[in-house]
């Protein structure tokens, strides 16, 4: 595998949450720092038995979800 995507969206409180869209890893981190740190972590905890199929890369993709006023 040469690269996992995950989608990024901002909490309300701030934080970051990272859904990666092809594999079950999900983590959250209060800075975006924190949050790629976490989901380095995750990935290595992810394939920690499978050392060979870590991806070479990671691509964070923010969502953002934004509602203008109209009036």
């Amino acid at each position: 595998m040469n690269e996992l995507i995950f989608e990024v969206t901002q909490e309300a409180d701030g934080g970051f949450c990272a859904d990666c869209l092809t594999e079950s890893i999900f983590t959250q981190g209060d800075t975006w720092e924190q949050l790629r740190e976490n989901v380095r972590e995750a990935v290595r905890a992810f394939y920690f038995d499978q050392p060979k199929n870590l991806p070479s890369s990671i691509r964070l993709h923010q969502v953002r979800d934004e509602i203008l006023a109209c009036a």
